[in-house]
């Protein structure tokens, strides 16, 4: 008979990490001295048994938990259109984990390509992310991504449409981040979302009263603190956050600390991504600047 795997196990608690800390606030000395056992007989269940479980809990299969454990190992290498050809086969899966890495695989994957390429593929991944969300409205992967193609979306549709949803794309980033406080890429988009802004244009704050009557604000103090943040959480992990840090130090007057960042930016390795290489051409711009 199959046993649960630790990796699924690892899931599930995640998944149930609420009523973890429930039963830790509530009944700290029961949950601390049942808990053993508990993970101990917990190992021993029978995965038939927890399947149904698992299933509606957001937990993929084991036959498309392999996938992601691939499409993942793929996205640490860049490897992008690999990634993209090992999800799109299952595009039409009802597995939340599935879908949100098809809308990351597709946006990477326009990321490569033309600006006609670009918007394609974000179109494409809209689609897959909408249908996770509905999916599992619990998963932080869900709501991180659908703020950032809200966002991308609306790039395509004018700058009234992007201001004007605005709010709905904090609203998914805040959510992520309450689900996942230490995933560095939602830091980096709550930051740019700041950033962004801090940084408006006067005829686009003039839009943005038209639309809101009071229209979204944020400071450069706000958006350094989450870049700073994201990159404490995991050091490297996007050269652009690199770059975002030197630009906003730069707009609070700090050239040094500035130049810190666009040279880490310049120096970042394995720059292989468009997003690394712009990142990197426009730190060089800002440091012939300094």
């Amino acid at each position: 008979m199959a046993m649960i795997t630790r990796r699924a196990l690892k899931q599930i608690l995640f998944t149930y990490r609420p009523l973890v800390y429930s039963a830790l606030r509530t009944k700290p000395k029961l949950f601390n001295s049942s808990i053993p056992r508990t993970l101990k007989n917990f190992l021993k269940f029978p995965l038939s048994l927890l399947l149904p479980t698992m299933a509606a809990a957001g937990v993929s299969s084991p036959d498309l938990q392999k996938v992601i454990d691939e499409s993942e190992a793929l996205y640490e290498k860049k490897e992008f259109d690999k990634m993209y050809n090992l999800l799109i086969p299952h595009k039409e899966s009802n597995d939340a984990n599935i879908l949100w890495r098809c809308a990351r695989a597709a946006t990477e994957k326009g990321k490569m390509g033309s600006q006609e390429e670009r918007k394609q593929h974000i179109f494409e991944a809209w689609g897959y992310i909408s249908k996770a969300l509905e999916l599992d409205d619990n998963n932080f992967a869900c709501h991180k991504w659908y703020g950032i193609l809200l966002d991308y979306t609306a790039e395509y549709e004018g700058t009234k449409k992007r201001i004007s949803n605005a709010f709905k794309v904090k609203e998914h980033f805040m959510k992520a981040i309450e689900l996942n406080p230490t995933d560095a890429t939602t830091m980096y988009c709550l930051g740019y979302w700041c950033f962004l802004f801090a940084d408006m244009a006067w005829y686009e704050r003039k839009i943005a009263s038209v639309i809101f009557g009071t229209p979204p604000t944020s400071t450069y103090e706000e958006a350094l603190d989450y870049f700073l943040r994201a990159e404490k959480a995991e050091p490297g992990f996007y050269n652009k956050n690199n770059k975002m840090i030197g630009l906003t130090y730069l707009r609070l007057k700090d050239k040094q600390n500035a130049k810190i960042y666009f040279e880490k930016t310049v120096n970042y390795p394995n720059a292989v991504t468009n997003d690394d290489i712009q990142a990197i051409k426009d730190a060089e711009d800002h440091l012939k600047s300094l």
